[in-house]
């Protein structure tokens, strides 16, 4: 089978385990935003027995894949099928005092919902269904395992509501693209970054000064940035407000280094938490 995040790799392994092969479509590194198949892709897709996704609003790429599936009986999931899925927030317009104002953005969606782990849950429960239905005679076996990885997943969705509940500062501030707003809905927090879901795009001088000046209010000591996009702007913006800065990462995708050593999904995640708790000055 195939996978087109990391995330969903991970899940597919959990559930799966050595009855299942699964490959990820992105390169190390590669940003998932950013990154398009290749013919070499589609060869890979068409011999697959199952194809994971999260949907058309996180792979927009993924239309060309799903054609090599065509007349085959390969098994489709659409990761975020049944997800209210949130709006893709401005958040760059704070109010006066530094608090943001929220506006939807073209109707476009925002697709990071495996930042949830509640919604993790449900994507676990449909890749075991979709092994079920392939390979009937090992089901119940798919769903053991798929509810053993759930209950770690609910354990730390226990500790990260437990770590974030008495914070100092309960705004997420990134020097990037605004990827983590399942997370903060998750928790009770709020997402202020320089630009919008696409890590792509480019804040203007009045954005990048009107997230330096909700920083300066906040009295925040650090900014976060994500691991796989460039930094530049989290620097520039940590610089002219006088404030370091913390990595976040999306989960997405891995480096090299990051695969090679076997990093998990959880482990980046406890990352992340550990990082959030010190970057919100949380109450031990």
């Amino acid at each position: 089978m195939v996978t087109t995040l990391f995330p969903l790799q991970e899940f597919s392994k959990a559930v799966g385990g050595e009855k299942v092969q699964a490959d990820l479509l992105l390169p190390p590194g590669a940003e998932a935003h950013a990154w398009e198949p290749k013919v070499s892709d589609l060869g890979k897709v068409h011999k697959a027995d199952v194809f994971i996704y999260i949907g058309p609003a996180m792979e927009p790429w993924a239309h060309d894949l799903l054609k090599a599936l065509k007349g085959k009986e390969s098994k489709v999931v659409e990761a975020s099928a049944g997800v209210q899925l949130l709006e893709a927030r401005d958040f760059d317009h704070p109010k006066e005092g530094g608090h943001s104002q929220n506006h939807p953005r073209d109707g476009a969606l925002d697709p990071h919902v495996w930042l949830d782990f509640s919604l993790d849950l449900k994507i676990i429960d449909a890749i075991a269904a979709a092994y079920a239905e392939k390979d009937p005679g090992n089901a119940s076996q798919y769903r053991t395992r798929a509810r053993a990885y759930q209950s770690r997943l609910e354990a730390l969705d226990q500790k990260y509501q437990s770590s974030l509940a008495r914070c100092r500062h309960r705004r997420i501030i990134l020097g990037g693209h605004s990827a983590f707003a399942y997370l903060a809905k998750r928790y009770g927090l709020q997402q202020l970054a320089l630009y919008g879901v696409s890590p792509n795009a480019e804040p203007t001088p009045k954005k990048l000064t009107e997230v330096i000046n909700a920083a300066r209010n906040d009295g925040v000591k650090f900014i976060f940035f994500e691991e796989l996009v460039n930094p530049k702007m989290a620097q520039v913006l940590a610089k002219e407000a006088g404030i370091q800065t913390l990595v976040l990462h999306g989960g997405a995708n891995l480096t090299r280094e990051q695969i090679e050593k076997k990093v998990t999904f959880l482990e980046l995640m406890e990352k992340n938490l550990e990082n959030l708790r010190k970057g919100l000055e949380c109450e031990p």
